[in-house]
């Protein structure tokens, strides 16, 4: 069957039963991809995307139409009053923080109710780190609601633990590096009427980090006043070099616009450069991109399962981000998997991952990533820290051919390490 690879016969026929165990969910995810495409198609069409937005501005950037044409286009494709589109936002979690900064005060509460946030995010906040710029520092108060034991969200504990001292009401929708279950859209619905409930006057803000495309509707369509996320994720298509977005309330993407700028010129400065064309044809293609990415989760999710693995979600389970997890149970069958994606990508396909220190993390990360935008994980990657249970994080897959050979090399990789039974 493959002409071009060196693969095992039982590998190759365990990924051809889990393909067909597989076909009802990937039909289910194609759906899915056609109606946010459609919707999508929709945002460019109402918001009169033209070429002469595609031209670069330099120095101020002021009347950069393309930019608040595309500011549109989020708002439109997501669900919200507005948005705020920037390739200067260098990544997930700073794009987090402007908005963290930009609509908090000191003397506010923030409430985590989907317990530890995400490693990075956790020295923005002062829970780690030496605090130097962080929300402690400028005293704004962090407090926390830990999942119930099997992942899911505390809602009665919701119930209690929100109070009108609390400015916001923070949900991490994916599960990070952990193997608790991601917030779907109709879970976070839950979560925004309990909170306005207990706290009419709060914001519900969500990171929707690998959730954007992923269902029908985003949680800005659902209550949600705040959300964000990055560019080399879903919302990027795979094309966008770099960037991120905030979506939500008007009064509040203002707020984050004078964060990223300056209280006063907000959003009517900063030139693009050229990137705009980048930007937009990446969003476009998002949809399908992301739906691409859930297929191969799906189809990795059966295959490994079929090996004997546990893995979360199960190819069968629904899902409300493209995050799959691979519990390896060793430490060197866990580099083996990471290293026959790393054999799978279509840049730097030769390089062998090894495990080493990176920022914000507390261990030795491993990561595979052969990318065209360094670093980003819609492109097919995955990575771990070298820590209990040694559970590998698989996402992205631009399109379906390409990741489903990942995930086979992936397996052929540690066939040949010795951690397969076949």
């Amino acid at each position: 069957m493959y002409e071009f690879f060196k693969i095992d016969d039982r590998v190759l026929k365990a990924a051809e039963e889990a393909e067909q165990k597989a076909a009802p969910y990937l039909a289910k995810i194609s759906e899915t991809q056609r109606y946010n495409q459609e919707k999508m198609q929709a945002a460019f069409m109402q918001a009169g995307v033209s070429e002469s937005h595609f031209v670069a501005t330099t120095g101020y950037g002021y009347g950069d139409r393309g930019r608040d044409v595309l500011d549109e286009v989020y708002a439109r494709a997501l669900g919200a009053e507005d948005a705020l589109c920037r390739y200067n936002f260098v990544s997930g979690t700073h794009t987090l923080t402007v908005a963290l900064f930009g609509v908090l005060r000191p003397g506010d509460t923030m409430l985590s109710v989907t317990g530890m946030p995400y490693d990075t995010l956790r020295g923005v906040i002062g829970i780690t780190g030496d605090g130097n710029g962080s929300l402690k520092e400028f005293g704004i108060n962090y407090e926390q609601l830990d999942l119930l034991p099997d992942g899911t969200p505390d809602y009665d504990g919701m119930e209690t633990a929100i109070t009108p001292k609390h400015r916001m009401v923070y949900i991490q929708r994916s599960r990070g590096y952990s193997l608790r279950p991601s917030l779907t859209v109709e879970e976070i619905e839950r979560i925004v009427k309990i909170a306005k409930r207990r706290a009419p006057d709060c914001i519900v803000m969500v990171d929707n980090c690998y959730g954007e495309y992923v269902q029908k509707m985003e949680p800005t369509a659902v209550g949600a006043d705040l959300m964000a996320g990055s560019l080399i994720k879903n919302p990027g298509g795979g094309i966008a070099p770099t960037g991120g977005y905030i979506a939500g309330r008007r009064d509040l993407i203002e707020s984050c616009a004078y964060r990223l700028t300056t209280p006063g010129t907000g959003r009517e400065i900063g030139c693009t450069l050229g990137n705009n064309r980048e930007l937009f044809m990446g969003t476009f293609h998002a949809p399908n991109v992301t739906g691409e990415a859930l297929k191969t989760a799906v189809f990795t999710a059966a295959l490994f399962e079929g090996f004997g693995f546990d893995v979360t979600p199960r190819y069968d389970e629904p899902r409300a981000d493209i995050i799959q997890a691979v519990q390896l149970r060793e430490r060197e069958a866990l580099c083996a998997f990471i290293r026959g994606i790393q054999q799978g990508a279509p840049v730097d396909s030769f390089v062998v991952p090894e495990p080493s220190p990176m920022p914000g993390y507390d261990c030795d990360v491993i990561m595979a990533s052969g990318s065209f935008t360094f670093g980003s994980s819609i492109e097919l990657s995955a990575d771990a820290p070298l820590r209990e249970p040694f559970a590998a994080w698989m996402q992205g897959g631009v399109n379906f051919n390409s990741g489903r050979l990942g995930a086979i090399l992936a397996a052929q990789s540690m066939l040949n390490a010795g951690f397969l039974n076949l």
